[in-house]
C-alpha cells in the first residue's frame, strides 16, 4: 500500500486554491500528463462529478465522493489502466494567513502481482509523475502565480 501525503501553502485564496485544484484541466500542467477534463457523462463539477485523464502510461477516472468548497473535496479512482486499487484522495483547504494551506492524501495499491512489493515499497518516479496530484504534481500544480490567475 502506498500513502501519498503533501502539503503546501499556497499565496491565493482558498476559494481560488480550491477551484484551480479542482479542475481537472489544470492536471495537464503536471508532468506526464496528456490530456484530462470532465468525463462527458459527468455530472455537473461537484458531489458526483467524474473526471478523466491520460498521462504516459496511465488512464483513469475518478469519481467526486465528497464536495464542499472552499474547505474540501475527495475523489475516489473508479476506474484505471493499470488498476489500481484506490482508497481515496482528499485535498483540504485551510485559510492561512494571506494564503492557503493545502494538505492531500491518497491511499492506494497496485495490485499487479509481479510488480506489487516494489510499488508497495515505493511507487516508481513515472508514477509519482503520473498518478493524479503526486508530490511532483504537486509542486507543479500548487504554483502560486498560476492559482493565484498572474
Amino acid at each position: 500500500m502506498v500513502h501519498l501525503h503533501v502539503e503546501k501553502t499556497i499565496a491565493a485564496p482558498p476559494d481560488k486554491v480550491f477551484a484551480w485544484l479542482a479542475d481537472p484541466v489544470n492536471l495537464k500542467t503536471a508532468p506526464l500528463i496528456v490530456t484530462a477534463g470532465w468525463a462527458r457523462d459527468s455530472p455537473p463539477p461537484g458531489l458526483g462529478a467524474i473526471r478523466t485523464g491520460f498521462a504516459i502510461g496511465l488512464w483513469f477516472r475518478e469519481e467526486i465522493v465528497a464536495y464542499d468548497p472552499p474547505h474540501s473535496y475527495t475523489y475516489l479512482i473508479v476506474g484505471s489502466v493499470p488498476m489500481f486499487d484506490h482508497e481515496g484522495g482528499t485535498l483540504t483547504f485551510t485559510p492561512d494567513g494571506d494564503g492557503t494551506h493545502v494538505d492531500w492524501v491518497s491511499t492506494y495499491t497496485h495490485p499487479r502481482a509481479a510488480a506489487a512489493k516494489r510499488w508497495r515499497r515505493s511507487p516508481p518516479s513515472s508514477c509519482r509523475g503520473t498518478f493524479p496530484l503526486s508530490s511532483t504534481v504537486a509542486r507543479r500544480l500548487w504554483n502560486a502565480r498560476q492559482v493565484a490567475g498572474q
